[in-house]
């Protein structure tokens, strides 16, 4: 779901940076230092999950993992995300550094979303309630990223249009994989390393 370089108008890219920077420097302020392991980890996913992806017009379809970042860094899923954008920016081409700030600021807002409404969900004591909460933060926020990406579109220009609409259609088997991804690695995090939710 990375959106390309020169397809983004200026209010567009100044607004994704804003609120990427905003986000980074509270994720950042928040992190402490045993933290580090897991944000490697998330980061690293989120990096080789999106390496194989269709693409879609300016942007692409692919795993993404921001939810499950989400669930369990919280704020810092804003650096973690960056970075890993970031690398895949430099070193693949797959976005770019000008669109850097829409690209995290779309994948990491909706992470921090789903963190903030179903992160009581998955720490409650039980395992229907853990999958559920799993499964819709991974459907959420693979929805949440489509629609900030055609939203990010529709504001640059009348032709990005049908893109933008097509971008949320594809994205569906996306946000059930995800959902059941995200929600069964929940179970598994439950059972074998509760501290890290």
């Amino acid at each position: 779901m990375h959106i390309a370089e020169g397809v983004l108008t200026a209010p567009v890219l100044i607004g994704g940076a804003s609120i990427t920077v905003t986000g980074t420097a509270i994720g950042l302020k928040k992190i402490e230092y045993k933290d580090m392991p897991k944000i490697a980890v998330l980061s690293s996913a989120f990096f080789v999950a999106s390496l194989i992806h269709i693409p879609v017009g300016p942007t692409s379809a692919h795993l993404i993992l921001n939810g499950l970042a989400g669930i369990i860094l919280g704020w810092a899923a804003f650096p973690a995300l960056l970075l890993a954008l970031f690398l895949q920016a430099i070193l693949f081409q797959f976005g770019g550094l000008t669109t850097l700030g829409v690209n995290t600021a779309t994948m990491a807002t909706s992470a921090v979303f789903c963190f903030l409404i179903f992160k009581k969900l998955v720490e409650v004591q039980s395992r229907f309630w853990n999958f559920v909460g799993g499964f819709l933060t991974g459907f959420l926020s693979v929805l949440l990223a489509s629609f900030f990406v055609a939203i990010s579109l529709a504001l640059s220009g009348e032709v990005f249009m049908p893109v933008a609409k097509m971008i949320i259609i594809v994205h569906i088997p996306v946000m059930i994989i995800e959902g059941i991804l995200t929600g069964f690695v929940i179970l598994f995090l439950k059972k074998v390393k509760p501290e890290l939710l």
